[in-house]
C-alpha cells in the first residue's frame, strides 16, 4: 500500500471493527476479523510509491493514482506477461485537495477490472454541484434550522469542508454559524492529510505556500496550512454539544445506520426547520437511501425516550411483553447532491476507451447499474472490427470467472550434438550439424504455434 493509506490504515481498521460490532442489524454485526487479528497484519505491510515496480513471487506489481481518496491506488498486475488493471473505487474528478486517476502509459492492458457504482449515470458539472450544495445548507440556516451532512470520515469529508471553510471565508453574514465535523476517525486523519500535502494536487500545494507566506510575513507562530481550519471546529462528543441555534453538522456514518450521524437525525427529524442533506453514494437497505424517499416516519434506534415510564432505546413494550419499535415522525427536509468519490457513468466509459483492454469485468455495483453499464458497453461493440470487440463480464459475488487469452510466447531452444561418427567426412558433418540447427528453428515455430 502507499504510504499515506499506510498512516491511516490502523485508524481505518479499527474503526470498521468498532463499526460492525454496534451495528443494528445482527447480520451486519458477522465478525469477519478482530482488531488483533488486524494488528498482527501491520508488521507485513510494504509502504511504496506511485509508479514504482515491485516483484513478488515472479508476480510485478505496479500503483498508479486511483483519486477517490488520499493514498488510494490501483495496481497494474503482471503475471507471465498477462497484463491486469484493478482500478478498485477511483475517481477522475479534479476537487480540491486530490490527484485524480490516471491511465497508465506505454502499456497494453490485456484485463481491465474496474468499478461499476454509479452505472451509466452522469453527475452535474461540479461548480454548479458546489452551488445547489451551498443553497441548500444556506437555505435551512436562514429559517433557523440545523443541517445535517452524513459523511464517510474519509475522502468527501475532507472535500466538504474545504468547500465550507471558502464559502464561510466569503461570507461573513454566515460566520457566527458554527460549523462542526462530528467523527472521531476524520479528527485523527486529519494528522496524516496535514503530513502529506506533497501527495495532494496543485490546489492543496498553492494554499499551503500561500498560509505558509502570510504567516511568516506577519510573524505568527500559529499553523497555517491548508487543513488548519478558520470557520471549523471538531465536535468529539454528543454530550458536549450545546444543542441550541442553528449550525452545520458533517458527522459519520454516512450511511446513517448507527453513531453519530443517526443520533442526530433522530433527534432533529421532527423538526420542520432543519434538513438533511446527502452528498454521498447510498446503498440499497441503508437510512441514508431510506431517508431519500422522505418517509412519513423513521425507526428510533440510538435516541433514549421515555415510553411507559421508562428509560427504552428505541423500543416500547408491546403485547405479551414484546419489545414494539418506536418511530419518530419525519418534518425536516431531505435533498440530495451526489459528492461521492467514484467515476460517474461517462467518465468511466471514457476511461475504459482510453485503456482499450479487450477484456473488461465490473465489479462493486448494485446489479441494476451494473448491468446498465455493461449493455452500454456492448452496443459500443457495434462500431468495431470483429477482432477488435470487447468482451465484457459483470460477475456476482463469489462467482468464478475463466477468460481464455490469447498470447504469443517464443521458446529458444539450442540443440548441441558432442559426438560424431568417426566414418563421416569433414563436409558430412558440418551437413548434419546444418540439419540439427534448422530441425531446433522448426520446433520453435512449433512452441509459438501451441501457446495460441
Amino acid at each position: 500500500m502507499t504510504h499515506s493509506t499506510k498512516a491511516i490504515y490502523k485508524w481505518l481498521i479499527q474503526d470498521s471493527v468498532r463499526v460492525g460490532n454496534t451495528s443494528s442489524s445482527s447480520e451486519q454485526r458477522s465478525q469477519l476479523y478482530t482488531e488483533a487479528d488486524h494488528l498482527s497484519t501491520f508488521p507485513q505491510i510494504e509502504a511504496i510509491d506511485y509508479h514504482t515496480t515491485h516483484t513478488i513471487s515472479s508476480i510485478r506489481v505496479t500503483p498508479y493514482p486511483a483519486g477517490h481518496v488520499l493514498g488510494a491506488a490501483m495496481f497494474l498486475i503482471e503475471i507471465a506477461g498477462l497484463k491486469i488493471l484493478f482500478t478498485g473505487d477511483y475517481s477522475r474528478e479534479n476537487d480540491r485537495h486530490l490527484i485524480p486517476a490516471e491511465v497508465p502509459r506505454g502499456v497494453k492492458v490485456d484485463v481491465l477490472i474496474t468499478e461499476s457504482t454509479f452505472g451509466i449515470s452522469s453527475h452535474i458539472p461540479r461548480l454548479e454541484r458546489e452551488a445547489a450544495l451551498m443553497k441548500s445548507i444556506t437555505g435551512i440556516l436562514n429559517r433557523g434550522g440545523r443541517a445535517l451532512l452524513p459523511v464517510f470520515a474519509l475522502g468527501r469529508a475532507q472535500e466538504l469542508l474545504l468547500i465550507l471553510d471558502e464559502y464561510w471565508a466569503k461570507h461573513p453574514e454566515y460566520q457566527k454559524i458554527p460549523i462542526y465535523y462530528a467523527s472521531s476517525l476524520a479528527r485523527k486523519c486529519m494528522v496524516v492529510y496535514q503530513t502529506y500535502i506533497s501527495a495532494m494536487n496543485d490546489n492543496i500545494k498553492r494554499i499551503f505556500r500561500e498560509r505558509m507566506a502570510q504567516a511568516e510575513a506577519s510573524g505568527s507562530q500559529e499553523r497555517a496550512g491548508p487543513w488548519d481550519f478558520r470557520f471549523i471546529r471538531s465536535l468529539k462528543n454528543l454530550d458536549r454539544f450545546d444543542d441550541v441555534g442553528g449550525c452545520v453538522m458533517l458527522a459519520s456514518p454516512g450511511m446513517m445506520q448507527s453513531g453519530v450521524s443517526r443520533e442526530l437525525l433522530e433527534r432533529w427529524a421532527p423538526d420542520q426547520r432543519n434538513g438533511v442533506v446527502i452528498t454521498g453514494y447510498s446503498v440499497e437497505g441503508t437510512m441514508a437511501r431510506s431517508i431519500m424517499q422522505e418517509p412519513e416516519s423513521i425507526t428510533a434506534i440510538m435516541t433514549n425516550r421515555t415510553v411507559g415510564g421508562g428509560q427504552q432505546r428505541g423500543k416500547a413494550p408491546g403485547r405479551d411483553g414484546e419489545q414494539a419499535q418506536v418511530t419518530i415522525q419525519r418534518r425536516c427536509t431531505v435533498q440530495e447532491f451526489s459528492f461521492a468519490a467514484h467515476v460517474d457513468g461517462v467518465e468511466n466509459q471514457e476511461f475504459i476507451k482510453e485503456v482499450n483492454a479487450p477484456v473488461v469485468i465490473l465489479v462493486h455495483g448494485e446489479k441494476h447499474n451494473m448491468t446498465r453499464l455493461k449493455s452500454k458497453l456492448l452496443s459500443l461493440n457495434a462500431q468495431k472490427p470483429m477482432n477488435q470487440k470487447t468482451k465484457v463480464f459483470s460477475p456476482a459475488n463469489c462467482e468464478e470467472l475463466y477468460i481464455p487469452i490469447r498470447m504469443d510466447k517464443t521458446a529458444k531452444v539450442m540443440v548441441t550434438r558432442k559426438t560424431w561418427s568417426k566414418k563421416r567426412s569433414v563436409p558430412e558433418r558440418k551437413q548434419k550439424k546444418k540439419q540439427t540447427r534448422l530441425s531446433a528453428t522448426q520446433s520453435s515455430f512449433r512452441m509459438i504455434s501451441s501457446c495460441r
